[in-house]
């Protein structure tokens, strides 16, 4: 790699700071996410516990809000989650089994709000009319709003106790500026794999001779346009663009924009999204189908358990390859820290 290549010196900023993280040298919005980690599983942990207590609202044709950790086993979690965030706050050194925890409760609270996928696209594009609750959405967004900060705050400690800086957690000698590096290659395997997982789902469906949606409104028949190119640009143009230089810099041929640098969230935010809840939806629908395949149930026959059983790993595999490229792509385009230079 170009910059492993360059030989280790001291930069202008000098060497990391010494003596354990200060309010100097660790970020503002590492120690705010503990705080408000606490609130927001106080509060979310109340308000489920208030719904658990027989005050639950409707929640449309899905009928739930949480859906692998509902009612008390939601509230259990955020109790957790309020003393995990705690204890990660005010930890004098390194606490690795409080970090599993945390690993392990934002994981829960993410697994429980796989929904969330569904209220997006359905308030996105209505005309697909898929099933939305606005209780039920803002539930869920609680639910994962919880699970992110969590995370934030277990980061947080991660970056005060690990690692040569406070400030990034970066570790290994101080490197001259110098060309970005390539992706790696299981960066590229796990980008080419997403394509190839996408097509693999849209395959499955003219394998199997689906017919088409039939007589479609207007309305209708936009949103389904819409929806129909961003799943093909979101499995395709969107895991390339990660691994090649043009998702850094766009190409010179193109009129107006050419040679432009490409600002790293503009693909970051989108991939991590999407590679989320492909991973939670499908994850839990991979579970779901494993039990329908075990302990047959009665059903609609809308869709054979032989496409599903094709169609939900290559959703996940899609979301999981998804991530790895975009991975990849922020450890190339982080900027350096401003703390020590890395």
């Amino acid at each position: 790699m170009a910059d492993q290549a360059q030989r280790a010196a001291p930069t202008a900023s000098g060497p990391p700071p010494a003596g354990g993280p200060t309010a100097e040298n660790t970020p503002g919005r590492t120690v705010r996410a503990a705080p408000a980690a606490l609130a927001a599983a106080a509060c979310y942990g109340l308000l489920q516990a208030w719904w658990a207590l027989g005050h639950a609202p409707s929640f449309g044709r899905f009928g739930t809000d949480l859906l692998v950790f509902p009612g008390w086993a939601a509230v259990v979690l955020c109790a957790a989650a309020a003393v995990l965030s705690r204890a990660l706050h005010t930890a004098r050194g390194r606490r690795p089994l409080l970090l599993g925890a945390a690993a392990a409760t934002a994981g829960a609270l993410l697994l429980s709000c796989p929904f969330l996928l569904l209220d997006v696209v359905g308030g996105l594009l209505p005309g697909l009319h898929i099933p939305f609750s606005l209780t039920g959405f803002l539930s869920r967004a609680g639910c994962l709003g919880v699970a992110l900060l969590l995370a934030a705050t277990a980061l947080g400690h991660r970056r005060r106790w690990w690692g040569d800086c406070p400030r990034c957690s970066r570790t290994g000698p101080l490197l001259r500026p110098g060309p970005p590096a390539g992706p790696e290659r299981w960066a590229w395997w796990a980008a080419y794999g997403a394509v190839a997982s996408c097509w693999l789902r849209i395959l499955a469906q003219y394998a199997l001779g689906f017919a088409g949606p039939g007589r479609l409104s207007a309305p209708q028949a936009a949103s389904l346009a819409v929806f129909e190119v961003g799943f093909v640009l979101a499995g395709t143009v969107l895991p390339l663009s990660l691994v090649h230089r043009w998702g850094r810099v766009l190409p010179r041929r193109l009129p107006l924009l050419g040679g432009r640098r490409v600002p790293p969230p503009v693909l970051l935010v989108p991939a991590c999204a999407i590679s989320v809840g492909l991973l939670v939806y499908f994850g839990v629908g991979i579970g779901q189908l494993v039990g329908e395949t075990v302990h047959p149930v009665a059903h609609d026959g809308a869709l054979p358990l032989s496409f599903l059983w094709v169609a939900m790993p290559a959703y996940w595999l899609w979301g999981l390859g998804l991530g790895m490229a975009a991975l990849s792509y922020r450890r190339r385009t982080r900027p350096p820290c401003r703390a020590c230079g890395r």
